[in-house]
């Protein structure tokens, strides 16, 4: 699996490229096809960052994550 750096992750927000990720507990997932990621934002969240933090607050457990691509992992 792929390393990649927080400033990395930041640059794939959905403005910066087009790619779209985000990050749960040290794993990069691509959301670009997602329609629930549209220009990178999914409700009050954003794209390009390390949401494992934001979880607790989302109306959905950690099972949405099975049905997405691993990009890479997440280096601090």
């Amino acid at each position: 699996m792929k390393d990649f750096t927080r400033s990395q992750l930041a640059l794939r927000n959905g403005a910066e490229r087009e790619e779209i990720w985000i990050a749960y507990q040290g794993v990069i997932y691509d959301v670009t096809n997602s329609r629930l990621w549209k220009d990178g934002k999914h409700y009050e969240h954003w794209a390009g960052q390390d949401l494992t933090e934001e979880l607790a607050d989302a109306p959905h457990d950690t099972k949405v994550f099975e049905k997405l691509h691993v990009i890479g992992r997440l280096i601090v």
